[in-house]
């Protein structure tokens, strides 16, 4: 090896950094004994935290370490960083601000006053102060020279940056030692060798001299059990002091672990690891245990909290696992990156370790006809973007080369688009290449894992879960390296898109966020539902239901997380707030769950009027209200449109027949091209109770008196006699059918008396009912001579386009006069059942059906969405 081998350039080396030879002759002794911890500047923010550090690497059994630290980071009592705050002096200085003098003072008061808690009076507290002092001089001479000046140049900049690591490195160094550790300081300025990129934004390890440069350490210094080291700086081969960039601190670790050769780098830090997605977005991300190289640069570039690529690259070069783990938390085992590549998903689903976004980005669209076949159209493209200054995200091209599309930040899209009507105005004037097109506000998101395109389903799983959240993708990348499926989406829906795809490839249940409105008779029986059955949900159908809002008419109860369905009522009694209808849904729709329902559970008018706007937000929508689809034509149409076009569900099943299959089997019918004559029905529970009851020798006040008194009939019983309820689900089979019908289109016949339709009170007309009951025994009486009886029904005749409600005589042979109870009977004429008309029959109201109507309506939204049928 060079450094071994080349005694002619070691001591080439060693007389122009002038170290001198020790009687440590022969090359530094690197190898897989050595391992290397980084601490970053939260695990170093006070006293306590350092001497947490301290012990944790004296408990470690390695037999010899490297510690790599940063500067002190910020802490609650201290809440500046140090390396801040060194930043902050160089910029006043600059401004000619002698407050720099105020911040340096600090800086010395921070440091003394952590050397005295951690090594007390003695020996190595005189050393370090002494050394603190002599570097708070030095400083203050710059900075004095650098405000006289009125300007900074970038190397005195790093020069006084790098003091935190040095002040940290050395207070490290010497905790070590008077706990009894083998410990020296290493100022790594000393050994790594950077040369500037030519973007000037990152550097790139002289690994030759740097090498050499660390036999020649070890010949001065000797080597010593634990080695503390100074993240962040280095020198450059003219030694000018420099800085590492971005990462800095993590680049000198797996910098000195490939130096070392060392088995292992562990980077400590204040999260558990690399997680599946931002966790701040994505409550259920999960921490992954290990990630490939390539799997971190990916995720690394989306900007996922994971190391820098360039960082990665010194341990991959010499094949060294990095262990990312929690300083706060070391029981979580962390992530380790390595070359390992392990195709156990953590869920037993496909393999997809994480997804990331970019956020507020712009896509640059250049189309046109004059762009196919033309040789050198994209290079053109890319050349003028670069020489704008401006970073290409992403790129889409299609194969027909008829247009180019590729992302950058919005802050850069307008310098962008200005370069290229520059470049190309001769082809856009000439019609040859059309305008180019920025569309702002968008955001990339990722999908990341190793050999993803291997996997049938992989892209269709993804864009599926963006498809039914009702999310549009822009445009799609996917490299032919297999790790990573790219799309671009609108910015506003950054965050739902990443729970949507996560929790599609991660979670073993589907979550479904749940907010009911109207939690009284109907509402609270489908809540008792939803409890019971909660855990065969989960466990027999990966379903997982949510509830996280109730409303009513005056109050309502949000929650962040699933309430408690055992307690559901005390909290809303005791915790409810003033009802607000789109407060409620936008709690909703910004909610953690990525699949989101409103049940409304009322038969008010007014939270149909919302049901577009809420479906505008993602939402979708169940209800046995019957107002939206019996309402104002104009109305429904315009959501059914939307429907039409969007993947947000809107189910009503049960609107007609409470439980029973009716709009779902009339669906059916007309979806396999059956065509439908017509419906008729028993739509009303009410007037089925009333019809079956009345018989020869009772009156009819009577019976409606009776049927009240048992709570078939609504307060007021007037409101099931009016025949309005039957009328509404004759328009919305009506509609169902295709006929563009209104409510006020359905003549209905009326059961109650004309005069007593303005009655005041409810008594008042159950008073006066009686004296109309001869009409009705009459009409009776007629029916029975004939060997027939009296329904109440519904008719839509599809034929005619035309709808009716009222009260016909059937033969008693006939099915709706076999009839029971509150039953309802609905026939289905059509072509296929034109000789015998298809029946459905059954508990046609109650809240109990009505209810598990409204709950099979979910558990079909479910599927619809995802989970197993």
């Amino acid at each position: 090896m060079l450094w071994r081998s080349n005694e002619r350039a070691i001591q080439s080396v060693l007389e122009s950094i002038d170290l001198p030879v020790s009687a440590t002759d022969g090359p530094f002794p690197r190898g897989s004994h050595w391992q290397v911890h980084k601490f970053g500047g939260t695990c170093l923010a006070d006293a306590q935290r350092i001497q947490a550090a301290v012990e944790l690497i004296l408990a470690e059994p390695a037999q010899s370490k490297v510690v790599v630290v940063s500067a002190m980071g910020s802490h609650p009592l201290s809440p500046v960083k140090v390396t801040d705050l060194l930043l902050n002096m160089v910029t006043k200085a600059a401004c000619q601000d002698q407050a720099f003098l105020i911040d340096l003072a600090a800086l010395q008061e921070k440091h003394v006053q952590t050397a005295k808690a951690l090594l007390g009076e003695g020996r190595e507290l005189n050393r370090f102060v002494s050394r603190l002092l002599d570097d708070i001089a030095n400083l203050k001479a710059m900075l004095q020279a650098i405000a006289i000046a009125g300007v900074v140049m970038e190397a005195f900049t790093d020069f006084v940056v790098g003091h935190g690591e040095v002040w940290s490195a050395l207070l490290f160094a010497a905790t070590l030692r008077q706990k009894g550790g083998d410990a020296s300081f290493m100022d790594t300025r000393d050994l790594m060798v950077v040369n500037t990129t030519s973007d000037g934004n990152n550097v790139d390890l002289d690994y030759d001299i740097s090498h050499i440069r660390l036999d020649a350490w070890g010949r001065r210094h000797g080597v010593s059990a634990i080695i503390v080291a100074t993240g962040f700086i280095a020198k450059t081969p003219s030694g000018q002091v420099t800085t590492l960039k971005r990462n800095g601190s993590d680049y000198s670790a797996t910098i000195l672990g490939a130096l070392f050769q060392s088995s292992r780098i562990t980077i400590w830090t204040d999260v558990d690891g690399v997680f599946s997605a931002d966790p701040r977005k994505v409550s259920e991300a999960v921490c992954l245990p290990s990630l490939s190289y390539h799997e971190a640069w990916e995720l690394s570039y989306f900007g996922a909290s994971v190391l820098h690529p360039r960082t990665t690259m010194p341990a991959m070069k010499y094949n060294i696992p990095i262990a990312i783990r929690n300083f706060f938390n070391q029981s979580s085992i962390g992530t380790q990156i390595s070359d390992e590549r392990t195709d156990s998903a953590i869920t037993g689903r496909v393999m997809v370790k994480g997804f990331a976004t970019i956020d507020n980005v712009a896509l640059i669209e250049l189309r046109g006809t004059g762009m196919v076949g033309v040789v050198g159209t994209a290079a053109s493209i890319f050349s003028t973007v670069r020489n704008a200054g401006v970073n290409v995200i992403m790129i889409s091209q299609a194969s027909s080369e008829h247009s180019v599309c590729f992302a950058v930040k919005q802050a850069e899209a307008e310098q962008a688009v200005l370069a290229l009507n520059s470049t190309f105005g001769e082809a856009i004037v000439a019609g040859r290449i059309g305008k180019v097109v920025k569309i702002d506000n968008c955001c990339v998101l990722a999908a990341v894992g190793h050999q993803m395109a291997s996997r049938k389903g992989v892209a269709a799983t993804m864009f599926s879960a963006l498809a039914k959240a009702n999310i549009n993708i822009r445009s799609i990348a996917q490299g032919s390296s297999e790790y990573n499926i790219t799309v671009l989406i609108d910015q506003q829906d950054s965050i739902k898109a990443l729970r949507a795809v996560h929790g599609r490839f991660y979670l073993a249940t589907l979550p479904i966020a749940v907010g009911i409105v109207g939690p009284g008779a109907i509402g609270a029986t489908l809540l008792e539902q939803l409890r019971q059955q909660a855990q065969d949900l989960r466990s027999s159908f990966d379903i997982d239901v949510r509830v996280l809002g109730l409303i009513s008419s005056r109050k309502m109860l949000l929650s962040d997380s699933a309430l408690d369905l055992d307690t559901w009522k005390e909290r809303f009694d005791m915790e409810a707030q003033p009802a607000n209808l789109e407060a409620f849904a936008a709690h909703l729709s910004s909610n953690y769950v990525p699949n989101t329902v409103i049940i409304d559970a009322t038969a008010s008018d007014t939270p149909p009027a919302y049901y577009l706007q809420w479906m505008q937000q993602g939402i979708h929508i169940i209800t046995p209200n019957k107002k939206l689809n019996s309402g104002p034509l104009e109305r429904y149409q315009a959501l059914r449109q939307f429907q039409r076009g969007s993947y947000i569900h809107f189910l009503y099943e049960a609107t007609v027949g409470a439980g029973l299959p009716v709009i779902a089997t009339l669906k059916h019918l007309r979806e396999t091209g059956d065509r439908v004559l017509k419906v008729e029905g028993i739509f009303s529970g009410t007037l089925s109770y009333i019809f079956n009851t009345f018989a020869a020798g009772a009156r009819f006040s009577d019976v409606v008196s009776e049927a009240k008194a048992q709570g078939y009939t609504e307060p007021d019983p007037r409101d099931d006699l009016a025949g309005m309820d039957v009328a509404r689900k004759v328009t919305i089979l009506a509609r169902e059918c295709g006929l563009t019908m209104e409510l006020e289109d359905v003549p209905v016949h009326s059961l109650v008396p004309a005069p007593l339709q303005e009655v005041a009170s409810v008594s008042d007309f159950m008073t006066l009912l009686p004296e109309y009951d001869d009409d009705m025994a009459s009409q009776l009486a007629d029916a029975e001579a004939s060997g027939e009886c009296l329904r109440f029904v519904g008719v839509v005749d599809c034929t005619a386009g035309s709808g009716s409600v009222e009260m016909k005589r059937y033969s008693k042979s006939h099915p709706f006069a076999q009839l029971s109870g509150s039953d309802n009977i609905i026939a289905f004429t059509t072509a296929r059942y034109a000789n015998q008309p298809l029946i459905v029959r059954g508990p046609g109201a109650g809240a109990e059906v009505t209810a598990g109507g409204v709950f099979s309506d979910l558990l079909r939204l479910a599927a619809y969405l995802g989970a197993p049928s």
